[in-house]
């Protein structure tokens, strides 16, 4: 039963066939009617049904040929209702020319009677149209969220229209543009009202907003602007607009990593694609969060092969159902053998080696794993594309690694020793140092979302703490545009920005999920080898490149004989902090065993 009545394309043609039928007639004999005030002389009536069929079979030709029987009733508009227009117009001008040829047949017949049917079935077929357009209009209103459009552009009108005309729970009550002194503001945007956003407040209250679709494209600065406004006024329901193609949008929700984004103004995408264009490309750390990203970028960019490696048989999977043409090598980096195997094999032009254990807690829990791996599996990669003459190494870093507090910041700074100090014969080596990517696995954007889900308060180990962010994917593009203008031998910083309070982040993740009020901030107090804040330079000493977002820090000479001697006695030795300290002697923290 529930079958029978679902709408389908052909219901909705034979409904409306039958209501232009009945419609139809009833204008044409309202036309007489009127012409003859309601009483109409019997020899009048003669031609009545010949009129009637040359009519409808003209109106509902001309409605085929213009697709108005095809069109969904909700999406019903301007442009439908001039394709009626047009179909009449049609319709009652062949109708006319009949008339003139073949006077004789409908006489007794007054013309006038063509111009008064015109307008009533105009009025009727296109009223039953849009008649019931406002009719599900008013039902779905009544169950939908109203809904503020912000930002005045292109896309506006197609905005307004989405949210009319798909099944989504938002209704749009009112538009507010952003720029003060915009020439659309107190003017219409399909039936809407343009505010100033100096009128938000008020829009708010008096029209009960309860969501908002934000129809421009803004920059992070401007989009938190508007975003801690709407969270000041006790809306968290925000989406944005996404331009697919010259046709396509949708609706997104706002992400909080794109409120911190800082966009770099100077990625070079023409300079990563002649980078990595018909390369044959060796990933490590494939299934992590880095490598994962720097992996679809390779294949955006153009890269000829992929050979994805990581220990992870689920992170593997995962990034190889993405890219299905890639080699996926289920290995550890500490495996020299098989990393000898598969290097030999692919002979990969850039091999990137993103494999680390990062996590700070678990490698202070287990030094001597996360030492072997980071530092051992490192020297394996430098060493194997050394052997093979692989011609561009890029040995991903972080911030982590100046003035390290914890195991694993060390580790990555022994590595970047070993990388800038090493003979690295025909291999050109780069290491590019960057801090913490937004929403990365086990960062506290994740986290902090989590906790705010199940009704936790959020977890902040100091007030003062704070930490450098980037988006991953413009991150994992910095990093490929280094590579391309390395020479070897470089130890590269990326510019992070201003460093961001992570109790800051807590209070603006709070807001932007409306639950002020319901969910604290506790601390937990720093945990072993953390930070309160990170650095990216030892010292105030760097070399500019051709782009801003990218520096060139001053190399640290570290003989390799010795280091090689040191980094043997490191994994041999029973105090590894004190190895560690050896190496790295800014090293500070209380010793683990």
């Amino acid at each position: 039963m529930n079958t029978f009545f679902r709408p389908t394309s052909l219901k909705r043609t034979v409904f409306f066939l039958f209501a232009d039928l009945f419609l139809s007639l009833i204008t044409l004999y309202g036309a007489y009617s009127l012409r003859f005030g309601l009483y109409i002389e019997k020899s009048f009536l003669a031609s009545f049904a010949l009129t009637y069929t040359l009519l409808i079979i003209l109106k509902i030709l001309a409605l085929f040929w213009f697709k108005v029987y095809f069109v969904v009733w909700r999406f019903f508009g301007f442009s439908e209702a001039k394709n009626i227009l047009r179909a009449h117009i049609v319709a009652y001008g062949l109708f006319s020319i009949l008339y003139v040829l073949f006077s004789d047949i409908f006489a007794p017949f007054p013309r006038s009677i063509i111009a008064i049917d015109f307008f009533l079935s105009l009025f009727m077929i296109g009223g039953l149209r849009i008649s019931k357009r406002l009719l599900i209009q008013d039902i779905q209103s009544s169950k939908m969220k109203p809904t503020l459009i912000i930002g005045v552009s292109s896309h506006t009108s197609s905005v307004v229209r989405q949210t009319l005309e798909n099944e989504i729970d938002y209704y749009p009550v009112a538009i507010v543009a952003l720029a003060q002194g915009n020439h659309a503001i107190n003017s219409y945007i399909d039936n809407l009202k343009v505010y100033s956003f100096d009128d938000l407040e008020e829009l708010i209250k008096s029209k009960d907003i309860k969501a908002v679709v934000i129809a421009r494209k803004l920059d992070s600065s401007e989009l938190k602007i508007v975003v801690d406004r709407l969270n000041s006024l006790g809306i968290s329901q925000i989406k944005q607009i996404q331009v697919l193609g010259s046709e396509d949008k949708k609706l997104e929700d706002i992400s909080i990593e794109e409120l911190l984004a800082r966009h770099p103004k100077d990625l070079d995408q023409e300079c990563i694609a002649s980078f990595v264009r018909d390369k044959n490309i060796l990933i490590t750390g494939a299934g992590g969060s880095i490598g994962s990203e720097i992996s679809r970028q390779c294949n955006i960019f153009g890269a000829n092969h992929l050979t994805l490696v990581d220990n992870s048989e689920f992170n593997l999977y995962q990034i190889g159902e993405e890219l299905p043409n890639a080699t996926l090598s289920l290995i550890s980096v500490t495996d020299i053998f098989q990393l000898k195997e598969i290097i030999k094999t692919e002979k990969p032009d850039i091999v990137i080696h993103a494999a680390a254990y990062k996590h700070v807690p678990i490698c202070e829990s287990n030094p001597k794993s996360a030492i072997y791996n980071n530092v051992q599996g490192s020297k394996n990669i430098i060493d194997i594309s050394i052997e093979y003459g692989v011609s561009k190494l890029v040995i991903i870093s972080t911030d982590k690694a100046v003035r390290p507090t914890n195991i694993m910041g060390t580790t990555k700074r022994i590595t970047e020793l070993y990388a800038n100090n090493v003979d690295a014969k025909n291999t050109e080596i780069v290491a590019v140092r960057f801090g913490n990517v937004l929403g990365s696995s086990g960062s506290v954007i994740p986290k902090f979302k989590q906790q705010i889900q199940n009704g936790q308060n959020i977890t902040v180990t100091h007030p003062d703490i704070t930490r450098y962010f980037m988006l991953i994917s413009e991150a994992c593009q910095l990093v490929l545009q280094t590579a391309a203008i390395a020479k070897g031998g470089e130890l590269f910083v990326l510019d992070m920005g201003e460093p961001i309070r992570i109790v800051d982040l807590a209070k603006q993740m709070i807001r932007f999920y409306g639950k002020e009020g319901e969910i604290a901030i506790t601390f937990s107090g720093l945990r072993a080898g953390e930070k309160l804040y990170e650095e990216l330079l030892l010292d105030d000493s760097e070399k500019k490149t051709i782009y801003p977002s990218i520096f060139i820090a001053k190399p640290t000479y570290y003989n390799i004989s010795q280091l090689n001697k040191d980094i043997e006695e490191l994994f041999k030795s029973n105090d590894k902090v004190k190895a560690l300290q050896k190496i790295v002697p800014e090293f500070t923290r209380e010793a683990v065993v």
